[in-house]
């Protein structure tokens, strides 16, 4: 009897699991070797031949050609992790195909799945309270989300700057948009721009755009302007119908123009009455109109981006106004320096709003592949600062937090009855492949390594710790090496869900 097409394809049972197992373990194993401060490198080529060189986990796997489902499932865990807290993809991804490891040992081991599943499931109740345990007792200020900004951006790329260079003005950057609310995450953009050392790299309080002024012929810096944003054309209306006019005599087309010249006159007067120095429109300005503005010395921007004009408004307090009839003093916004830079492209800078709620760190870099990289390590700094100052709670880094969880966790598999203490027991194994990976990419032996290590902690705190070419079994919240607790409780879950969901699927039904 023929139930499916004879284009479908079934896997299933062993085969299945084992298929799954392995895509998601090659997914894990394509980002493991950039784990930590001495992580590699990846290069990836695409079809057309555009190359990204990157260590970041989640820019890994969204360049990968990736087409087997398991292994997106782990893409998908990169995925989330990045966008609830930022950072930690690699680690989150690393953690999830060693527990598929795990899980196919216990496989082997004639362990029912279920059991794996429920096993896993305990054992990740009791990760989130382990981590809660080894909550760092300090009060998370300045200094504290400098060392947290270096954690995440050491190993990565920066352009020959070091992270502790950049973690001042990631810091100040997530400090000025700090409310009673919490971090406005959003407030805080990032601008490359190729062409210099990463060095340059600054904080703009206020917005950065690409964006032109309407004329050349216009003075490209203005200090202690009132700013407007206006959202219409300042050019003749289209008819709402169409329309045609018969002109009989030269006078006729002389009133015409003159009409049409008059209308035009009157949208610039309609401008300058308003006294405003600075306008972005994110419609089309006539070029009479413009030269007009021009003349009185008032700086125009034309066509602005809709993501422009809104960041425009809210750094300088302006409203978005929809009629230059409307236009009044009382919906300007203010700012101290509004000035266009040139580089391949004009750059406009609108800072020191009156209102300034968005900040821009402006990074820059030789080439465009070293900016894209520091944009990437930035945004990760970025990301844990911001995670830290919202939840006030770090745990210790280096492998100490994941140790600690594991010892917690065997603690607790001795509570558990039947098989599933077993999956307790390989969950707790799977965390080791944290510090274990540290070693490995720091050029050490990964099991003499974690014998040191697991020693060290059953006396105190330790982690692996790199300080120039050695890599020491030390306290790292003494070396300042520590992470958002949220991070590491992000990367727990999001692989254990990753993994037990693989792990309930024992039929793979292809059709085309």
């Amino acid at each position: 009897m023929f139930i499916l097409s004879e284009d479908s394809e079934r896997t299933s049972g062993q085969d299945a699991q084992s298929a799954n197992i392995d895509a998601g373990k090659a997914v894990a194993e394509s980002v493991r070797t950039t784990l930590g401060p001495r992580g590699m490198d990846k290069m990836l080529v695409s079809d057309s031949g555009d190359v990204v060189i990157t260590n970041d986990g989640a820019t890994i796997l969204d360049e990968m050609d990736i087409d087997h489902p398991a292994a997106e499932m782990l893409v998908e865990v990169a995925e989330s992790q990045a966008d609830d807290v930022g950072d930690g993809t690699t680690t989150a991804v690393t953690i999830a195909g060693e527990l598929l490891s795990e899980f196919e040992s216990l496989l082997e081991d004639d362990i029912h799945p279920t059991t794996v599943v429920q096993g896993y499931k305990e054992a990740e109740r009791a990760a989130l309270e382990a981590i809660d345990e080894a909550v760092v007792d300090a009060a998370v200020d300045d200094e504290t989300l400098e060392a947290i900004v270096t954690t995440a951006m050491t190993g990565k790329s920066t352009g020959g700057v070091t992270p502790e260079t950049l973690a001042d003005e990631i810091v100040a950057a997530v400090r000025r948009v700090e409310t009673d609310d919490g971090v406005d995450r959003d407030a805080i953009s990032i601008t490359t721009q190729p062409g210099s050392s990463a060095g340059a790299t600054e904080l703009i309080e206020g917005i950065v755009a690409e964006e032109s002024p309407a004329r050349e012929d216009v003075t490209r810096s203005v200090e202690d302007v009132s700013v407007g944003v206006l959202d219409t054309d300042l050019d003749q209306r289209d008819p709402d119908v169409d329309a045609e006019w018969q002109v009989s005599s030269r006078d006729q087309l002389d009133q015409a123009l003159a009409a049409e010249e008059q209308h035009l006159r009157e949208f610039a007067e309609t401008v300058l009455e308003t006294g405003v120095d600075v306008l972005f429109v994110t419609g089309d300005v006539n070029e009479q109109v413009a030269a007009t503005l021009a003349r009185e010395g008032l700086l125009v921007f034309d066509s602005v981006d809709s993501d422009t004009a809104r960041s425009v408004a809210k750094a300088t307090g302006a409203s978005q106004i929809g009629d230059v009839d409307d236009l009044e003093a009382d919906d300007f916004g203010t700012a101290e320096s509004v000035h266009v830079e040139s580089f391949d492209d004009d750059l406009v800078f609108v800072e020191g709003g009156g209102a300034t709620e968005t900040v821009t760190l402006f990074v820059r870099g030789g080439t465009g592949h070293v900016t894209d990289e520091l944009e990437r390590a930035i945004r990760d700094g970025v990301d844990a600062a911001t995670q830290a100052a919202d939840t006030g709670e770090i745990v210790p880094g280096a492998g100490a937090t994941e140790l600690h969880v594991a010892g917690a966790l065997r603690e607790r598999a001795a509570s558990v009855e039947g098989r599933e203490q077993l999956a307790v027991e390989a969950f707790a194994d799977a965390l080791d492949v944290i510090p274990r990976t540290l070693a490995q990419n720091a050029g050490q032996d990964p099991i003499d390594a974690l014998v040191d290590l697991r020693a060290a902690n059953e006396e105190g705190r330790a982690g692996l710790v790199q300080s120039g070419e050695d890599a020491d079994v030390v306290d790292p919240v003494e070396e300042g090496v520590v992470d958002p607790a949220s991070v590491k409780r992000e990367a727990i879950s999001s692989a254990a869900e990753a993994a037990t969901m693989l792990a309930r699927i024992d039929d793979v039904i292809s059709a085309e």
